[in-house]
């Protein structure tokens, strides 16, 4: 098996920072706003702390309140985790490094939130802008930042080329 290289191994300390800090929030977030959905604290501007249970992926898309649906996202985000985990081991450039600790951290806390309470807690809300209806997590927010870096990581790829 090949030595996993240092930006793989920043890859994983990246992926357990996002966890942490993903779980914290939410528990500080549960703490302050209680379990019920809907409840809001208006924080500055357009931006509130909303609680939304989220049986969807991120954003709330594609919501079903089915059982084996939680298990089946459940089950696929930990596919997805250990897919990205053994690609980090030879990650070679730091976009791809960050790409892949950012979205293998969003995918396990948003897992574990549908392991522990059947749904994602989602609270980040800019509903009051106008134009942005979803309300989210750190862990929403490290997998669309991880893809972003993803997708830069393989222009410049195809550009070197």
């Amino acid at each position: 098996m090949k030595a996993i290289s240092k930006y793989g191994w920043s890859a994983y300390l990246l992926a357990i920072s996002v966890i942490v800090l993903d779980q914290i929030s939410k528990h500080l977030i549960l703490g302050l706003l209680g379990t019920q959905a809907g409840a809001s604290v208006p924080v500055a501007g357009p931006f509130s702390l909303t609680l939304v249970w989220n049986q969807g992926v991120s954003f709330g898309l594609f919501r079903a309140e089915h059982d084996l649906v939680r298990w089946a996202l459940t089950a696929f985000s930990l596919i997805v985790a250990i897919f990205l985990a053994n690609w980090a081991r030879t990650a070679l450039r730091w976009p791809m490094a960050l790409g892949l600790g950012l979205v293998m951290g969003g995918a396990i806390g948003n897992a574990i939130d549908r392991v522990r309470f059947g749904a994602v807690v989602d609270f980040l809300d800019f509903q009051r802008l106008g134009f942005f209806p979803w309300v989210f997590n750190v862990a929403d927010a490290a997998i669309t930042v991880g893809v972003v870096f993803l997708l830069l990581d393989s222009t410049r790829k195809e550009a070197a080329a």
